[in-house]
Order: structure tokens, then C-alpha cells, then sequence
């Protein structure tokens, strides 16, 4: 099935249920991506480069809006009735179920002074939840857009990121950098996204690797260790104090030619220097994959994504045995290169390989799997695709 002829199935789907619940057609259905970030990972804090494309598995919303102060919430993911809350009653740690994902959009909107007046929403997401593709960054985005839209509130892709960040940062409290919704809310197709997450500028790099005769794959490894969350803000806190202790307003700061000499600096630090190593380093990564893809050397840039993982599983210690075991069968079964991506302790991996090798690294890295007494893993190809949108 088409990309397209599969959105607009799933619009008719998600449509026809909104029917269903509230008894009305939607005023109209929106879409938004999942992301794989190729390279750049844990930088977007830092204020560094990262560069994401969006997935074809996207989260789809059949929303009308209200003006009587009434937000209505339903997913077809969910085995629950609709929820339904009054939106002067919104407020950040009040809610700790998938509803804080759309309500706190809603929330960004009206206390950035948006006058949202409320809402009824159906969601429905093809994209794979805890495998560290966004598929929270995707129900925000594809709410935001769609207010925006039926609000008239003329809100680019860069402004809806950022109220969709602020929901998940204060309404839901997970403290995440900005790569997420960007990803969802401005990727093109055939395209991978350098976003500069200090200032936000972005570039569209052409990233098209079936015309090469390449395929990236997504391995998800349908694991995600417990410790993750603790571990994330504890990282995070380390890059802060590294830039502390260097002096300078983030990490991004660092240039990479003056690494050995900050690393010095930070003397018997151990923890830290780790971590600032693993920043400085990845953000030179995320150059040197743009510089490859902007010459054609597009297949240069499987041992720069080998090295990236090499750097989180050894500087930033966020990998673990079954992201470790993708990334080593892989190369090992021919891979131009691998990595994980996103924030790590489970979820995905990605894995660039030649067309005439795909079929062989899949099976090396589920016959890997199936040796370690692992469940079989998630494989699929991965096409930069299209941002959010209105589909219906």
C-alpha cells in the first residue's frame, strides 16, 4: 500500500470513528510523523545539531472545534471511553495518562494567549510507542496543527514545536529537548532535517536512498529498561555541569579542536568528561554526515553513524545489550553502519545497508536475537517522509 493511499485510509478510519463518538463529521483530519534522528543524539539539550527525517507512521487526528469551554479526548489506542474536562481546568501535573499529551497542547495554546475554546478529538497512532521514534512528539504536533488550523491561529511549524515542547516539558514534566517536535512539524519528504537547536534555523538536506540503492532500517528492539527516565535527567544535569565548569553557555560551545584541552580542564571529573566528550564529538559527527550528504558520498556516512553509537554506548552510557547486539550483528553481517537512536536504554536502532544486503542483515540480527533468547525484533525500512498536515 502507498504512503498516500495508507494516509488516506487511515483518515477515513480515524473519520469514521469520530462519527461514531460524537455524533457529527470532524471538521477535518490532520497527520503527524514519528522521526528516527539519523545522527545527533542527546546534543539537543546542549544547544548542538541534529538531524532527524520523518517516519511514515504517523498519528492521525479527526478534530472539530467547540466554544463552550469543553475538551473531549479518545484514542483508538486506548481501551477507555472518552474523557472529557473543562479547558479553564487544565493545569501541569494534573494529569498523568495519555490524555496529558493532547490536553497539554491545549494548555500551551491558551497560556500563550491563544483563545482555544475547546475541542473534540479522536487519535489514532501508527507510530511504534516506547521504540524511541516520538510518538508522543507526533499526538502533540498533530493537535497543535489542527487547532491552529480550525482556530485560524497562523502559527508556523517552527512556533507549534516549540508550545508542543513547552506541554510535554511543563503540563506532562518530561524534560525534552526540541529535535522531537521539529521533526514531526517540519520534515520534507526525501529529506533529512539539520536543525541547529540553538537558534532553530533549519536545512533541508536531500537524503533519497533508494535512488542509491540503499535502505535504512529501524530495528526496533521492543525493549525499554526501566532506569531510563532517572538516568536521562542525571545525563542531562552532567552536560550542565560540564558547560559549568567550562565556562560556556552549553557544550555546543566547545569546539571540537579545543576538546582535549576543555577535557583537561575538567581534571578528575571523570563522569563529566565523558559526557562532554560524547557532546562535542557527536555534534562534529552531525557536520560530517551534512558535509558527506551535500557531496553525494551518501554511503561515507555509515562508519560516522558506527562511531556515534561507539560514543554512546562507551561516553554517554545510554546503550545497552540489546541496541549493542543490532549494532555489532549488523556491521558484522556487511551494514554500511549502525547506531541507536534516541534517547537510548532500549527502543530502536537504525542500520544503513545496501539494497542487495538487507535481506542478510535481517536475518543476522534475528537469528542474534533468537540465540540470546531475545524476542524477535521489529524491522522495517525507514523513508524520509512528510511533516504534519491536513490529509482530509
Amino acid at each position: 500500500m502507498s504512503g498516500s493511499t495508507a494516509g488516506e485510509t487511515a483518515a477515513g478510519a480515524v473519520g469514521g470513528r469520530f462519527r461514531e463518538l460524537y455524533g457529527a463529521e470532524p471538521q477535518g483530519v490532520w497527520a503527524a510523523p514519528g522521526r528516527v534522528n539519523l545522527i545527533g543524539e542527546h546534543t539537543d539539550y546542549n544547544d548542538g545539531f541534529v538531524m532527524p527525517f520523518a517516519l511514515p507512521h504517523t498519528a492521525v487526528a479527526a478534530v472539530s472545534r467547540r466554544d463552550d469551554g469543553v475538551l473531549r479526548l479518545h484514542s483508538a489506542d486506548v481501551a477507555a471511553p472518552v474523557v472529557e474536562v473543562a479547558v479553564d481546568s487544565l493545569a501541569p501535573g494534573t494529569d498523568k495518562n495519555w490524555t496529558a499529551y493532547p490536553a497539554g497542547v491545549v494548555w500551551a495554546l491558551r497560556e500563550a494567549g491563544h483563545a482555544v475554546s475547546g475541542a473534540d478529538i479522536h487519535l489514532a497512532s501508527a507510530v511504534p510507542a516506547g521504540a524511541g521514534l516520538s510518538s508522543s512528539a507526533a499526538l502533540e504536533v498533530v493537535v497543535a496543527l489542527a487547532l491552529n488550523d480550525l482556530y485560524a491561529l497562523g502559527l508556523d511549524g517552527r512556533q507549534l514545536a516549540l508550545l508542543c515542547q513547552r506541554a510535554e516539558n511543563v503540563y506532562v514534566g518530561a524534560p525534552v529537548g526540541i529535535m522531537d517536535q521539529t521533526a514531526s512539524a517540519c520534515c520534507e519528504s526525501g529529506h533529512a532535517l539539520f536543525l541547529d537547536t540553538r537558534d532553530l534555523s533549519q536545512r533541508q538536506i536531500p537524503f533519497d536512498l533508494a535512488a542509491e540503492g540503499m535502505r535504512l532500517l529501524v530495528v526496533d528492539t521492543r525493549v525499554k529498561h526501566s532506569h531510563s527516565e532517572g538516568e536521562y535527567g542525571k545525563r542531562r544535569a552532567g552536560c550542565e555541569k560540564g558547560a559549568a565548569l567550562l565556562g560556556v553557555d552549553a557544550l555546543r560551545d566547545v569546539p571540537h579542536a579545543d576538546l582535549d584541552a576543555a577535557l583537561e580542564r575538567l581534571g578528575d571529573e571523570e563522569e563529566v568528561r565523558r559526557l562532554v566528550r560524547h557532546v562535542v564529538t557527536e555534534d562534529a559527527r552531525v557536520d560530517r554526515v551534512v558535509t558527506l550528504l551535500e557531496a553525494g558520498e551518501t554511503r561515507a556516512i555509515g562508519p560516522v553513524l558506527t562511531a556515534g553509537h561507539a560514543s554512546l554506548r562507551d561516553d554517554f552510557r545510554v546503550s545497552c545489550p540489546e541496541l549493542d547486539l543490532v549494532v555489532d550483528t549488523a556491521v558484522a553481517a556487511g551494514a554500511l553502519g549502525a547506531r541507536m537512536t534516541g534517547g537510548g536504554f532500549g527502543g530502536s536502532a537504525i542500520v544503513l545497508a545496501e539494497e542487495t544486503d538487507v535481506d542478510a542483515v535481517t536475518e543476522a540480527v534475528e537469528n542474534a536475537f533468537a540465540a540470546a533468547g531475545l524476542k524477535t525484533p521489529r524491522v522495517f525500512g525507514a523513508v524520509p517522509s512528510a511533516g504534519a498536515r491536513r490529509v482530509r
